[in-house]
């Protein structure tokens, strides 16, 4: 359903001034109609904060996404219209994609924290509910920037945080949540970053309390494209944006899949002239997944069988869509470039590219894989391990996870380094994984032979994860 923000959620939103990305003074308001005291203490103001921050979540989600889908194997970028760097492993604080994601993050963060601390407790209709609401979105902001990061300021101006740091203030903020008011949320988020932190035991304990709550949980980021399009207020602009790169801008071709992955894009694809696609924010199939891998890292690989046997049932509940896509010409610019018919195989698989100009192709839109018990059934040890690795990069394809799972992350800001005295120079330098800086250059790289209608991976990352299982920068379970 399309969700249209009221007038005080957009102007309250909008009234969070930066000074770069960290030095925020959230009382600062800009539209001199309305001032702090106009806001805080009112009726309801509470709820409308709350419409705010989500649609921050929805601007935040813009400014990560397509960076994080671009620097993975998921996406190769073939125009200028999106990121150019990413592609080759350039991760460059003087990057403005990078400034405005962690500048999104700092906001998500910041916007939580004023609605806890002013709005909720002076709205006389503040409600336990809504309170976990700026909770789990605090957690959220920390759990984003652990995700993403090496380290990055916790506060405005304040200490440059490690992963751990934010990923034990993200777990503080989602118990806090789901003691306030029990949501499948906030357990979710719990499960991903103990998932994370290599902790097994608590990763799937809240992963069980997870599922027991909800079994077909989803929740999703919504976005406004009917208030939104043509404003040039970035601030506002709330189209889905990776729907503007997989779908809505056609024949350019923006963003090109890894060919394995063909039959899942576009993931998000246009479903009304005022209604842009959800992005899957939180999922149960992430509970699943954090099962199996805990299983297989502690030797039990039929446990790791049933985790993936319980995932299979809930991806074929999942909603798939009829799209014509017939725009999508698998070209680069450049025909008989990219596999785009059926008969094609990748990697000695067939059934993997879909023939687009044939008439529509069904997509899912929240899940979708090529995989099936019995594919993983009778798998052991690093080979069941890649299958999990294999799986979860085809259920989170254009959710921003690919990046997390083979240890990318991105660097403090120019922005960040010129005004937070706290930034050091080791902050603003990346630390790509070695054992895919070699290859930083051929991530997307492919070799497609148009005649006989075959198509190769240059390479395997789902194996060099594997391989590397052993570092601190892949595989968190080993």
């Amino acid at each position: 359903m399309k969700k249209i923000l009221t007038k005080i959620s957009i102007i309250a939103a909008s009234a969070l001034v930066f000074v770069g990305c960290e030095a925020i003074d959230p009382t600062d308001v800009v539209n001199p109609n309305l001032s702090e005291d106009a806001l805080v203490g009112q009726p309801n103001s509470a709820q409308s904060w709350l419409n705010g921050i989500e649609r921050q979540l929805a601007v935040a989600a813009n400014n990560n996404l397509i960076i994080a889908e671009i620097a993975s194997d998921n996406y190769v970028n073939t125009q200028t219209f999106f990121n150019q760097f990413m592609d080759g492993l350039t991760i460059d604080f003087q990057d403005d994609d990078v400034d405005d994601s962690q500048f999104h993050i700092a906001r998500l963060r910041e916007m939580a924290l004023f609605g806890l601390n002013e709005i909720g407790p002076n709205d006389p209709n503040y409600s336990a509910e809504t309170q976990a609401e700026y909770e789990f979105f605090a957690g959220l902001s920390h759990l984003w920037a652990a995700m993403y990061y090496r380290a990055l300021p916790g506060e405005a101006g304040g200490a440059v945080l490690s992963r751990d740091a934010h990923l034990d203030a993200a777990i503080n903020y989602f118990t806090t949540s789901n003691t306030t008011a029990s949501n499948t949320s906030s357990m979710l988020g719990l499960a991903r970053a103990y998932y994370m932190k290599g902790d097994a035991t608590n990763a799937v304990t809240w992963a069980d309390n997870a599922i027991a709550a909800e079994a077909d949980f989803l929740r999703v980021i919504r976005f406004d494209p009917q208030n939104s399009r043509g404003n040039s207020n970035s601030n506002n602009y709330t189209v889905n944006s990776l729907q503007d790169a997989l779908y809505d801008r056609g024949s350019f071709d923006d963003l090109q899949p890894l060919p394995k992955l063909d039959f899942l894009d576009p993931k998000f694809a246009v479903v009304s002239s005022v209604e842009d696609a959800d992005v899957p924010l939180l999922k149960i199939e992430e509970a699943h997944l954090i099962k199996a891998e805990a299983a297989n890292a502690a030797g039990n690989d039929p446990g790791a069988l049933v985790a993936l046997t319980d995932l299979f049932g809930v991806i074929a509940n999942r909603e798939v869509r009829s799209i014509n896509d017939a725009a999508e010409d698998r070209t680069e610019r450049n025909p008989a470039t990219r596999p785009d018919s059926t008969d094609i195989t990748v990697d000695g698989r067939a059934g993997l590219v879909l023939a687009r100009k044939s008439g529509n192709v069904d997509i899912p839109v929240v899940s979708g894989t090529s995989y099936d018990v019995a594919m993983v059934t009778g798998l052991t040890g690093d080979d069941l391990l890649e299958a999990i690795y294999n799986i979860r990069q085809e259920v989170f394809i254009a959710e921003g996870m690919r990046s997390v799972d083979m240890g990318l992350t991105f660097v403090v800001s120019q922005n960040e380094q010129l005004l937070n005295e706290n930034v050091s120079s080791g902050d603003t330098e990346a630390d790509i994984p070695p054992f895919l800086a070699p290859i930083s250059t051929e991530i997307d790289a492919i070799d497609y032979d148009a005649t006989a209608r075959t198509c190769t991976i240059t390479h395997d990352i789902t194996a060099l994860i594997v391989a590397n299982k052993g570092t601190d920068y892949v595989c968190p379970f080993h």
